[in-house]
């Protein structure tokens, strides 16, 4: 993972990382809960399930990469197939693309895992 990014955004951008990420998760649940749950279940049940495991990992900050290419695609998929409103999926495509390329930030589990880690040697005598 640290191939990827060449650090964890810290500070502000970290913490602009931090709200894009809950924002976009927490729209890809929204969309989902609100197919799965409406009788009958709406047509693009599959890729709003798809979805939904992929707005997990972005909340969670874990696996960002992956995590936001895949809610990238299946946006892009909900928003070629539905027939009247394309332009939310479009816009979480979007960022969820974004946070593909930017990566997670300081306050996520991929920094915990993957991050820069820091070795403090003790001082020679």
């Amino acid at each position: 993972m640290q191939r990827l990014f060449s650090s964890f955004a810290n500070g502000w951008p970290g913490g602009g990382l931090l709200i894009q990420r809950l924002l976009v998760g927490a729209g890809l649940l929204y969309f989902a809960v609100k197919c799965l749950s409406s009788s009958p279940v709406c047509q693009s049940a599959a890729p709003q399930a798809i979805g939904a495991a992929a707005g997990i990992l972005l909340v969670a900050g874990l696996w960002t990469p992956f995590a936001g290419g895949l809610a990238a695609v299946v946006e892009m998929w909900i928003a070629a197939s539905a027939s009247d409103n394309a332009a939310i999926p479009v816009a979480l495509a979007a960022f969820a693309l974004t946070l593909a390329m930017i990566g997670p930030g300081a306050w996520s589990v991929d920094a915990r895992l993957y991050g820069r880690k820091r070795i403090d040697m003790p001082e020679r005598r």
